[in-house]
């Protein structure tokens, strides 16, 4: 334990305590009502990546003369060393999972439905005694899961703005979800939902070039370096760990970014971006709206004036609860994923995220950023690149019940007829939600009438924006401040 005390020292000497010694301007939030009574899961959580991060700090750190030996002695000892080989072996994920709880890999003993962004996959009774419908459902909802585009921590790219961090390990999965979100909105924009990854190459130009927009340089539209630099004024920090609405707003001002530099004809993200907030007034906790007057309007401004309608990317984040989920909207975040729009969750634990892919029963399965793998920059034009990093085979599920409370859902709507329909879903699920909707649908604001979220408002009306300094060892962590809507 030689190495946390070391750890204690270096924070007191210096007021730089991030995985990095760079500024990390507006990361840090006042602590909330609920900033004392944290679960076990959050602390062990916000324990292991201190520790993740001592590396990094050590090794960049330019404090004092008197920080510097003792980040040298810290850097030197070797249990130090130890964890250091563990994160560089890409074992982050097996420790965040015996942390943050057991998730189990393969698809469970259920021979129930199960629902992969919108499309069903039927696991039937016979299917145990050799029914082929059963097995080639199991077989293509395999298939379906690999060919979703993963996004991992990544180690070795260009140092982010003017830090010197060159990889986000511990603290950028929240970010990596949200790149996978994004990229299977992509997918779906330019080569249908029904697209699978080719056994041969070579590959689909557009595929190749969704990946090559979210490699890790300045030079990719959706790199985490530009996302950093995009969301700097919602708290967005290199070595900060930040929550859904912080990362629903950063993609907003990404995408209003992206769009001022292009024009119509050569949009990177060829959607229009719409957060889904609460009622108008500011009412925290409220159920957020999908207002269609507002979806027009973002639709109109990203044409350029020229259109009524264009394709929609919505991003809806949610506190459902407190310490976890409230079981009453269980049976709606499982019916979101039978909507064809449906682009999943983002949701795990704090300073732990995961990007939430389809459902069986109380499961969930999901795609895991937390593997470490060295920095691969695609060029766009190489149809025969190796993209495996992209993908996983090995199909991970956990309880849903078991997730965080504050998460975010997307959904991805083609035209006006795909919105509309997607309206006539979402009204029909907060009509048979029985009081407790995930979200509302209202045709304009006169309309909108505020509806509160259970057990979501009292203890976390103070919450910052969400960003949680990776390292703060002194007993303030605020890793469950995640932004109320």
């Amino acid at each position: 334990m030689k190495g946390f005390h070391e750890r204690n020292v270096a924070l007191k000497c210096s007021s730089k305590a991030s995985i990095d010694s760079s500024p990390s301007s507006g990361s840090g939030s006042e602590p909330g009502p609920g900033d004392s009574k944290f679960s076990k899961t959050s602390v062990w959580s916000n324990l292991f990546a201190s520790a993740f991060s001592i590396f990094e700090t050590y090794s960049e750190s330019s404090s004092s003369s008197v920080c510097e030996k003792k980040a040298s002695l810290a850097k030197s000892n070797a249990w130090t060393a130890a964890v250091k080989r563990v994160v560089s072996g890409g074992s982050m994920r097996r420790i965040h999972e015996r942390v943050l709880g057991p998730s189990k890999i393969g698809i469970s003993s259920s021979t129930s439905d199960i629902w992969l962004l919108g499309l069903c996959y039927k696991i039937s009774q016979e299917e145990s005694s050799g029914d082929v419908d059963a097995t080639n459902g199991l077989a293509a909802f395999k298939h379906d899961f690999s060919s979703r585009i993963l996004m991992t921590y990544r180690k070795g790219f260009d140092a982010i703005g003017d830090t010197k961090i060159t990889s986000d390990v511990s603290w950028g999965c929240m970010l990596r979800s949200s790149q996978m979100l994004v990229a299977q909105a992509l997918l779906i924009h330019r080569l249908g939902r029904s697209w699978r990854i080719p056994l041969q190459k070579p590959f689909d130009q557009a595929y190749i070039e969704i990946l090559h927009q979210f490699g890790d340089s300045e030079a990719s539209a959706f790199s985490i370096h530009n996302l950093v630099q995009a969301g700097k004024i919602y708290g967005l920090a290199a070595g900060s760990w930040v929550g859904p609405y912080a990362m629903c707003r950063s993609w907003e001002s990404l995408a209003r970014c992206k769009r001022e530099e292009n024009d119509i004809e050569r949009q990177l993200l060829p959607m229009a971006v719409y957060v889904v907030s609460g009622d108008e007034d500011g009412e925290r906790g409220g159920a957020p709206v999908v207002c269609i007057e507002d979806a027009s309007r973002h639709c109109f401004e990203f044409s350029g004036c020229q259109a009524d309608w264009t394709p929609i990317l919505l991003l809806v984040p949610l506190v459902l609860g407190l310490d976890k989920v409230n079981p009453r909207y269980i049976p709606s975040l499982q019916a979101t994923f039978t909507f064809p729009q449906c682009l999943g969750i983002l949701g795990g634990k704090p300073g732990a995220s995961t990007y939430v892919v389809g459902v069986q029963d109380e499961n969930v399965f999901y795609l895991d950023p937390h593997d470490v793998q060295p920095v691969v920059n695609l060029s766009r034009d190489n149809l025969e690149a190796d993209t495996s990093s992209y993908h996983c085979d090995i199909i991970r599920h956990i309880s849903l019940d078991s997730i965080d409370p504050s998460l975010a859902i997307g959904f991805f709507c083609r035209d006006k007829d795909d919105f509309d329909d997607f309206c006539v879903r979402a009204s029909k699920l907060a009509d048979e939600s029985n009081g407790a909707p995930l979200f509302t649908v209202a045709q304009t604001h006169s309309f909108i009438k505020p509806i509160r979220h259970a057990d979501a408002g009292e203890v976390r009306e103070n919450d910052s924006f969400g960003v949680v300094p990776i390292g703060d060892m002194d007993g303030s962590s605020h890793e469950d401040d995640w932004q109320l809507l």
